[in-house]
């Protein structure tokens, strides 16, 4: 008998952000495949979740992916969970997910949080249609990929460093003209920001901050948006 894949989301910040369905299937599973075992040993702690562990990331993935699937084979059921947040969206996972459905091998996927989603619904900007990019080019094709995103009919959602966040913004301006736009910073988490503004006001505010910390989700509105 084969084994099933199962895809948990985990909390973006807060660790009771996780569902009850998460937990059970955490517990029960034979193994879970974490992105950082040492961050995701909080996690699980925290809900007494005592699964064995073994690590998968970007630079050990062609040989976890062999193992995973030897495992799934041999009818063990393992999850899968990235350090934060829905596996696979900006994280290691899909190669794995592709393999497992070309080899016929039952894949289940538990909803949960996600910061892409979080951060569009409180954003303000229009959501009938959006646009993720994830992290931007920092030099090479970092142009390239401005002047497509400005094209395009639809908010725009970007990922970005604390540390080149206010740089982003002024390259927003620069190439795509004057936008509104909305960070979300910290989300979940006790110094939650959400900011929303024209390009202007919003560099200038967090230009005026002591020091910017948190992972950012950065949204742009389609060109011609009135607020």
């Amino acid at each position: 008998m084969i084994g099933n894949l199962y895809l948990i989301s985990t909390p973006i910040g807060n660790l009771k952000d996780i569902t009850l369905r998460s937990i059970e299937t955490l517990k029960n599973v034979d193994l879970i495949a974490a992105e950082d075992t040492r961050r995701s040993g909080k996690l699980l702690k925290e809900y007494d979740v005592n699964t064995k562990m073994i690590s998968y990331f970007e630079h050990n993935e062609e040989i976890r992916i062999k193992e995973i699937i030897g495992k799934l084979k041999k009818g063990l059921d393992i999850a899968l969970i990235s350090d934060a947040g829905t596996p696979t969206i900006s994280d290691p996972g899909y190669r794995l997910v592709n393999e497992v459905h070309k080899n016929g091998i039952k894949i289940s996927s538990l909803p949960g949080p996600s910061s892409v989603i979080n951060a569009l619904s409180v954003s303000g900007l229009p959501t009938d249609h959006f646009y993720f990019e994830g992290f931007l080019p920092r030099k090479k094709g970092r142009l390239i990929r401005f002047n497509f995103l400005s094209t395009l009919p639809a908010t725009i959602i970007l990922f970005e460093s604390p540390y080149r966040l206010i740089k982003t913004l002024m390259d927003i301006e620069k190439y795509m003209g004057q936008r509104i736009v909305s960070v979300c910073r910290e989300m979940t988490k006790i110094h939650e920001e959400i900011f929303r503004g024209s390009l202007w006001k919003t560099i200038n505010h967090f230009k005026n901050k002591k020091s910017i910390k948190g992972e950012i989700v950065l949204l742009i509105a389609k060109a011609h948006y009135e607020d």
